[in-house]
């Protein structure tokens, strides 16, 4: 990755923020006299950073909710839809990931990390609409899914480990 701030803007906009808020606070501690508030300014461009992160972890928890709806529901009618999510927020976190390169490094902390309240919110949806059983609260409790299965286009009842989606320009 580039040490030029411009160009490391374009390839990587969490490092970016990051080199940024380092470089306002260090500017900070050197005692210049121009009329700006380095330590809000420094925290505000690490918000932005941070943003993202907080946007990949909910897309995150997103998929696995419907993950855990489509392997514990039994009913047969909203799994389209709960597909066509999955789908939709996986084309996100690739856009997300294309943008902000240093963003993957977390993905592996994040997945396991999202499971507990994923299936509990997918918990509550289901005995929302009479399917809390035994058999569902055992497969919530007892569900675990590996970043190649959230990421890539594996679906419950698919092979256990299929391979994520080719880039764009790798389609036949």
């Amino acid at each position: 990755m580039s040490g030029n701030p411009v160009q490391l803007y374009e390839e990587d906009f969490v490092r970016w923020t990051e080199q940024q808020a380092a470089a306002l606070r260090e500017t900070a501690g050197l005692g210049t006299n121009l009329p700006l508030d380095w330590e809000n300014l420094a925290e505000e461009i690490d918000s932005l950073g941070r943003s993202l992160r907080h946007e990949l972890r909910s897309r995150i928890a997103v998929i696995v909710e419907h993950l855990l709806k489509l392997e514990c529901s039994p009913a047969t009618d909203p799994r389209r839809g709960w597909m066509e999510t999955i789908g939709r927020e996986r084309l996100e976190i690739e856009l997300l990931l294309d943008d902000a390169p240093s963003l993957k490094g977390d993905v592996p902390s994040l997945v396991p990390a999202e499971m507990a309240r994923a299936a509990r919110y997918a918990f509550q949806a289901l005995r929302r609409h009479g399917e809390e059983t035994a058999a569902v609260v055992t497969k919530l409790a007892a569900a675990s899914y590996t970043e190649e299965q959230v990421l890539g286009d594996w679906f419950p009842g698919d092979a256990p480990h299929a391979a994520p989606l080719p880039a764009d320009g790798e389609r036949e």
